[in-house]
């Protein structure tokens, strides 16, 4: 049995984290006669299971989803999380594809690159 404060330290957050994920459904902990959060092995787990899924790129509400009870309802969260990223590392690419453009480029002016014309006119 853990304290608040010992498992904010473990995990590197502020207590207030741990406390507001419990808030918005995120984390479920049990307290004990005096109403002080007690922390098993069972509530420790689920708030690195949390931390992780946030460092990863989900929202809280994602994060609820993605933790349900119901295995097909997390995996379309997960899905749709992963669509997104995946999304975002195309338009990574595409930026830095027109970046390393530029730097290579032999115009002195952007705008007198065609290759460059072209990069702007994509989506």
């Amino acid at each position: 049995m853990k304290t608040i404060g010992e498992v904010a330290a473990e995990l590197g957050v502020e207590a207030h984290v741990l406390r507001h994920w419990e808030d918005v459904g995120a984390l479920t902990v049990r307290r004990d006669g005096n109403g002080y959060r007690i922390y098993d092995d069972h509530a420790l787990e689920q708030a690195r299971t949390v931390l992780k899924l946030r460092r990863v790129g989900l929202s809280l509400p994602e994060v609820t989803a993605a933790m349900s009870p119901t295995k097909s309802a997390a995996q379309a969260v997960v899905r749709a999380k992963i669509a997104a990223l995946e999304s975002e590392v195309v338009q990574r690419r595409q930026a830095i594809a027109f970046l390393q453009h530029t730097v290579e480029c032999r115009h002195r002016y952007l705008d007198d690159c065609p290759d460059c014309a072209t990069f702007v006119r994509e989506a």
